[in-house]
């Protein structure tokens, strides 16, 4: 038995290959979930797939995994969790690439809760700008719109019309809304989950102002980094991501007269990696 995570920021979603049976925890992004908090979504998918032994693999793709000793970290927890025979943890960013790329060389990016992207060769990773994350980084993510958006309602700068709809939707005083990111836990998970507030009012010409300033930097910052950094100039760009999915007539358009086509667009990257371990196992 194989069992495969793709985890973000805001969910993770568990699946074991054979069956195509489905779990769906909170987020576990390391640098943001505490070990009883990962441990206890390990219970919950053992209780669920009703696993009795350990005669069985996990391949885990994680926000956060990236670096060494978060790697590491989750490795112990999974292993601590489940008791695997074989317990494998991979980056969030070659799970998007394995899982929609069709084992083909294209650029891959992920817009979810947080953004990335990179060079791939078909088979490996091989040119990826580094990533800073939710407060230097995340450029055309969820949290990057949550961002600009409360940096707008905060600072009344946003239509005063648009201004007491957004009161509306997230009732909370200035103060609770600034506690909310600067002290509060997943402080990147809040500010995605204002995002929706302009995803589903694109309509009105602020919404749409806000997800094209997204792009913009997205598509000048971090896309213009991946393109001088791997010479690609030019090609086709899949991405990954439920943000993305949300947004994605806005993104095609955006993208329409670029250098860089838009291919695919997945919302849940979890298929494509089905897809992808029934065909082959990741060396």
């Amino acid at each position: 038995m194989t069992i495969i995570a793709d985890s973000g920021s805001t969910k993770t979603t568990w699946m074991e290959v054979e069956s195509g049976n489905k779990v769906v925890t909170e987020g576990l992004n390391p640098h943001f979930t505490s070990d009883e908090r990962f441990l206890a979504a390990c219970s919950a998918v053992r209780q669920q797939f009703s696993i009795l032994n350990s005669q069985f693999s996990i391949y885990f793709y994680g926000a956060g995994c990236g670096n060494a000793s978060q790697r590491e970290r989750v490795e112990r927890l999974l292993s601590a969790g489940f008791c695997a025979a074989e317990v494998h943890v991979e980056t969030d960013m070659l799970g998007a690439c394995r899982a929609v790329s069709g084992g083909r060389p294209s650029l891959v990016a992920i817009l979810g809760t947080g953004s990335n992207a990179c060079c791939y060769d078909g088979l490996r990773i091989a040119c990826q700008p580094v990533s800073t994350g939710f407060i230097l980084g995340d450029q055309g993510s969820a949290n990057h719109v949550g961002r600009i958006l409360l940096n707008d309602y905060l600072t009344h700068r946003m239509p005063e019309e648009v201004r007491c709809m957004f009161h509306d939707n997230y009732p909370m005083t200035d103060d609770q809304l600034i506690d909310a990111v600067y002290h509060q836990s997943n402080p990147n998970r809040f500010l995605a989950s204002l995002a929706p507030f302009a995803v589903h009012r694109q309509e009105a010409d602020y919404c749409r102002s806000v997800i094209t300033e997204a792009l913009y930097d997205w598509r000048h910052g971090m896309l213009a980094t991946l393109q001088e950094q791997s010479g690609i100039s030019e090609g086709q760009l899949n991405l990954v991501g439920g943000f993305a999915k949300a947004i994605e007539p806005t993104l095609r358009s955006f993208m329409s007269s670029d250098k860089l086509a838009i291919g695919t667009v997945m919302a849940d990257p979890i298929e494509g990696l089905r897809q992808y371990h029934l065909g082959q196992q990741p060396s």
